[in-house]
């Protein structure tokens, strides 16, 4: 053998070797690296001898990777590059007759320069998009359910935690690394694939191919850890009705019994509170509130309230959904939590807008003192818009007479003059009957 074939087949077992690598590393077949490979050669084919009906022999085990361009075998040669004279043809193939074709080898070393180097950006861009095709895959297979990953590595920047998910690789943030410690490389992880995103936008344009959204601060999260840990939920025994979380904090889970013979609430708590021990662990000490869900809004407001003792619901606006809630005095902050955070939870858990007071009410709510003042300002009120709209009417009514015909007008000008000669004969009267008062009390 020569040394120029030795050489050759030892770069192809070298290839072959990669290929296999890759396979094993990134999940990519070789049958679908080949092809890419075959796709690069036709196109340096194509470009540089003008043809394109190329044919391969491949033998992975004995190391054999041959390309061959097909050219007919004519008797008078019109397009030197896909056809060949019988005769020339009968050197390479002694079988060879007019109307069939003949192999000749490539060796892709003539390819040229330029063409190995689109042959190689062929092949790259061959791998990536498997890549990213499996990838999506990947994702598309676990999207919604909780898995567990291998931290690779963690920017010490942003504290942001590159994630392997089988072969492919994700990210978790720094905000979503919800009730863990510390993350180290070649920690062990559960995370909740929330979405998967087949083209993520990169720079200039570019798609960067599949990402998974990954979470540990969503509802869901909680409810695929109670589904791992409590097999009444997983077979559907017993319901999950509403969530309700503030990640890291607090959370309020509204459980139903499809059995009557099962207990909801004591199969999520388990032995001696073993299931849910295991998830609060998992979240990192996270409080959990678990209650029994009804169907009746004041019953199921009260239980959500919990740890929180309820004395009445009432519905105040049934089409808005809102409610007033008396707890007892001492029981208020306990209702409202720190924050306000127990009465925002159960609020989000059953979707009521929910107004806690106390027993005996807010200081100055029900004063019958004051009560009485705020009575009598509005009867007062009242009283003087009444006689307002008296004087006005009566306003109206001399306006409107006035306004009135030119009879009428005259009619009143005769009125005015009798009532003012009138007024003048009373008070000459009043004024003899002084007069003669006054000489008698003289003459006396």
């Amino acid at each position: 053998m020569k040394k120029k074939d030795v050489n050759k087949g030892n770069d192809l077992k070298e290839m072959f070797s990669a290929m296999q690598e890759l396979e094993k590393t990134k999940g990519i077949p070789m049958e679908a690296m080949l092809e890419n490979i075959k796709k690069s050669i036709e196109k340096a084919c194509k470009s540089n001898y003008n043809n394109d009906d190329v044919v391969f022999a491949v033998d992975i085990e004995k190391g054999i990777f041959q390309a061959y361009i097909q050219k007919t075998v004519v008797d008078e040669v019109t397009d030197s590059d896909r056809e060949i004279d019988e005769s020339k043809a009968r050197e390479i193939d002694v079988h060879a007759i007019v109307g069939s074709k003949v192999r000749i080898p490539v060796d892709t070393k003539n390819l040229g320069r330029i063409s190995v180097q689109n042959a190689r950006s062929v092949i790259r861009q061959g791998i990536r998009d498997k890549e990213r095709e499996i990838t999506l895959e990947e994702f598309k297979k676990k999207n919604q359910e909780i898995v567990t990953a291998v931290v690779e590595n963690i920017d010490p920047t942003t504290g942001n935690a590159s994630i392997r998910i089988d072969k492919s690789i994700a990210t978790l943030t720094k905000a979503e690394q919800v009730g863990i410690a510390e993350l180290k490389e070649g920690d062990s992880v559960k995370v909740y694939i929330a979405d998967v995103k087949e083209h993520e936008p990169g720079k200039k344009g570019k798609n960067k191919g599949p990402r998974a959204v990954i979470s540990r601060t969503c509802n869901e999260f909680v409810k695929r850890l109670f589904e791992l840990e409590v097999p009444e939920i997983y077979d559907g025994t017993v319901l999950i009705k509403s969530i309700a979380r503030e990640a890291g904090s607090r959370t309020k889970l509204a459980v139903l019994s499809t059995n009557p013979d099962v207990d909801s609430v004591g199969a999520c708590i388990g032995s001696r509170g073993i299931r849910v021990a295991k998830i609060v662990e998992e979240l990192g000490g996270e409080k959990i509130d678990i209650i029994e869900f009804k169907e009746k809004p004041e019953e199921f407001i009260a239980a959500a309230l919990s740890p929180a003792n309820v004395l009445s619901v009432e519905i105040i606006d049934e089409e808005n959904k809102a409610c007033r809630v008396t707890v007892p005095d001492s029981q208020l902050s306990l209702a409202i939590g720190n924050r306000g955070q127990n009465a925002r939870l159960a609020a989000r858990l059953t979707g009521w807008k929910v107004d806690i007071r106390p027993e005996s009410g807010f200081y100055g709510e029900d004063d019958p003192e004051k009560k009485d003042d705020e009575a009598r300002e509005e009867n007062t009120e009242a009283e003087e818009n009444i006689d307002i709209s008296a004087a006005s009417e009566a306003i109206g009514d001399v306006t409107a007479q006035n306004e009135g015909s030119s009879e009428n007008a005259e009619e009143v000008e005769t009125v005015k003059e009798e009532t003012a000669e009138t007024e003048e004969a009373e008070e000459a009267e009043e004024a003899e009957t002084t007069e003669e008062s006054e000489s008698e009390e003289a003459s006396e």
